[in-house]
């Protein structure tokens, strides 16, 4: 089997947006793997740990005065005067791709399926070869309008170490932010712009935080997806009908996720790792961290569909060996429903009630059309078998998965 190294380096990484524009870094056949390197967007709530030493992280990360190796930080607009910067924050994670599948097509789907994940080791010689992650408590996190202790509002940062050989991660210390000048002199009072360098002697740490306590790893990439068709530029933040910000810890090694194609090649692209996270993501973050993972590419063919797993599939569906998920958000196809501003419309549409109904609806027409179940078996099924839970409620569209086990299924 071909595998093929993709790194990630300023010529392979774009941040805070999907774009059909792009040219693919790599073309994969179907059946191929790739060993695809991602490095956290949150690298520089702690330079010292996450990026110094790692030439590849310096180098993407690179804000002078003089020079910015990655101008473009979301989908906003390139053309100053900047509230936050180019790109506007419009959009924030550091992706690697895209990735193009040859002979992939409007129609098909693309699944790829999770072989491993792995952390990307501390470079800087006084933490060789450990594993750091952070977690900012964010103002788009849902605690922010609703603290009790002081001051109010507030932003806090911790950071995470990871170890594998207990596959547990803990908390080293914290941080509240403090107003943050970037390079080109635009001060952020808040957490609202990708890979501002947090000088540290700005801040006060917190040391022996959350004492005792180590949290279960959950290795998984919180951003995943093809380009859609409906813009140059799509926000990496809300997640839409061709994958990208799911926020789901079951999208880990095991895991096979199914895409629908919306560009010719598909242009996958994938980033936002993280150590472990919750069901809802409630601070705004996970553990922020920089994975490498192996993924392995299948092209299905549209005319191969019917009858399949996928027939009538227009959405993201995760399969993995006990059960089969897919994911509801607030506005199913918000760049297609909202509009031409529908990347700020969708700001502004957060709602549970909108996404477990996208769910249902979604897990019903799966039951029916791959089961073939009558509508009244499906939804008896889905009251006394199927599992819906909070994936996000941070992306803008938030999301619900539903979850059917394939044991239910094993007499057919």
């Amino acid at each position: 089997m071909t595998k093929h190294h993709l790194p990630a380096t300023p010529d392979t990484v774009h941040w805070g947006y999907f774009s059909r524009t792009l040219d693919p870094v790599l073309t994969l056949k179907s059946g191929e793997r790739a060993v695809i390197e991602t490095i956290t967007h949150h690298a520089n709530d702690d330079y010292e740990r996450m990026i110094a030493g790692d030439r590849a992280a310096e180098e993407i990360f690179l804000w002078t005065k003089e020079a910015k190796t990655l101008r473009r930080r979301g989908a906003g607009a390139t053309e100053g005067p900047f509230t936050y910067g180019s790109g506007e924050g419009l959009g924030v994670h550091l992706l690697t791709g895209p990735i193009a599948v040859e002979g992939a097509e409007p129609g098909d789907v693309i699944e790829v399926r999770i072989i491993d994940a792995w952390p990307r080791p501390s470079a800087n010689p006084a933490y060789q070869g450990r594993f750091f992650g952070s977690n900012p408590s964010a103002n788009w996190g849902f605690q922010y309008k609703d603290l009790i202790e002081e001051p109010k509002p507030r932003e806090v940062v911790t950071i995470y170490e990871l170890d594998m050989g207990e596959a547990a991660v803990k908390a080293l210390y914290s941080y509240r932010w403090t107003p943050q000048t970037d390079p080109d002199g635009i001060v952020h009072p808040t957490i609202d712009y990708p890979g501002v360098r947090v000088d540290h002697g700005t801040i006060v740490k917190k040391e022996g935080i959350l004492p005792g306590i180590k949290v279960p790893a959950r290795l998984h990439f919180g951003t995943m997806g093809l380009a859609p068709a409906e813009a140059d530029f799509v926000s990496t933040i809300p997640p839409n009908y061709t994958g990208g910000n799911m926020d789901d810890w079951r999208i880990a090694k095991g895991a096979r996720m199914y895409y629908p194609v919306a560009v010719p090649g598909g242009l996958f692209s994938c980033g936002d790792a993280h150590a472990s996270q919750g069901d809802s993501e409630l601070s705004g973050t996970a553990i922020e961290i920089s994975l490498t993972g192996e993924f392995e590419f299948i092209l299905h063919k549209k005319e191969q569909l019917d009858g399949t797993l996928l027939e009538g599939l227009n959405h993201p569906l995760l399969e993995n060996d006990e059960l089969w998920s897919v994911y509801g958000f607030s506005v199913a196809n918000y760049l297609t429903e909202l509009g031409p501003d529908h990347q700020t419309e969708i700001l502004k549409r957060g709602s549970l009630d909108n996404a477990m109904r996208d769910a249902f609806r979604k897990l019903r027409r799966f039951l029916m059309t791959t089961q073939k179940l009558s509508e009244d078996e499906a939804i008896s099924l889905m009251s006394v078998a199927a599992d819906f839970a909070v994936t996000q409620v941070v992306d803008a569209n938030w999301g619900l998965t539903g979850s059917i086990r394939k044991s239910i299924f094993a007499g057919r």
